[in-house]
């Protein structure tokens, strides 16, 4: 007979890695016992643990800790792919960050993870017109992990956000799936227009570190912006732009490049 974590292991692996690794890491430092505890082991699976992570990260004196866990609660439970792609999450920041080594730090220690998955539920409260609920979910996660996103804006999976300080997305923004970005980038307007105003990534896009991507623009699928480049125009598919302005510098360079991480230049 199978034991219960094994049960466990067969229809959601990434909750049992969770587990295990929480109690080598508990073993390694026992001084994080109530840590690893109340956020892991106390938990049943890993929606529960989520929530109670985001909850604990965002209470303030102005809404409690057991308030937001019930928001979230219902979140998860009205939306159950909000917990499957926090999972695709998870799987992508540990390919891709050389930093990250077990399933456990990101939704522990990295406040990429905690402000998207934060943002997720802000934007399931949006969806339902829970809008004042949803600018309060907005204004702690900038306050508590420097990450705007507007609850508006539309976030794929399989996201990385590396480091994650001074990120901005803004309210008609896009993002596809399994995008990774850097600190200190920004997806924001050109000026004081109103409507659709922000920019469209597609999927499996790189953005370098402290990256500006301006206006309605599409920027085409498994491309690269380089470090520090200001994008103004359409980034076509497959191709890699670098500058202020940017402008395409040659091929992406490899199939993936959200996921190789590769922000070497051509000729570099």
């Amino acid at each position: 007979m199978a034991t219960p974590l094994a049960q466990v292991a067969e229809v959601d692996p990434v909750w049992s890695r969770i587990r295990r690794e929480a109690e080598d890491a508990l073993a390694e430092e026992p001084l994080l016992g109530g840590m690893i505890h109340s956020s892991v082991l106390h938990h049943a699976g890993f929606e529960r643990a989520l929530a109670y992570r985001i909850a604990m990260k965002l209470a303030s004196p102005e809404m409690g800790q057991q308030i937001l866990r019930e928001i979230v609660d219902e979140a998860l439970a009205d939306d159950p792919g909000i917990a499957r792609s926090a999972r695709t999450d998870i799987v992508a920041i540990e390919d891709r960050d050389p930093a990250c080594h077990t399933f456990l730090q990101p939704l522990l220690y990295f406040k990429g993870f905690q402000a998207v998955q934060s943002y997720r539920i802000a934007h399931w409260l949006w969806n339902r017109r829970r809008r004042n609920m949803a600018y309060f979910f907005q204004m702690r996660v900038s306050e508590v992990f420097g990450v705007d996103i507007h609850p508006a804006a539309r976030i794929g999976q399989g996201i990385m956000i590396d480091h994650a300080h001074s990120i901005v997305i803004g309210e008609t923004a896009v993002v596809g799936d399994n995008v990774s970005m850097l600190h200190s980038v920004t997806l924001g307007g050109t000026g004081k227009e109103d409507g659709d105003r922000h920019p469209k990534i597609g999927d499996g896009v790189l953005i370098g570190a402290g990256a500006k991507v301006l206006g309605n623009i599409r920027v085409g699928r498994c491309s690269r912006i380089a470090a520090g480049s200001v994008v103004l125009h359409d980034v076509p598919p497959c191709t890699t732009v670098a500058g202020v302005p940017a402008r395409v510098v040659g091929e992406a360079g490899c199939p993936q490049p959200a996921v190789s991480m590769d922000h070497v230049l051509p000729g570099a």
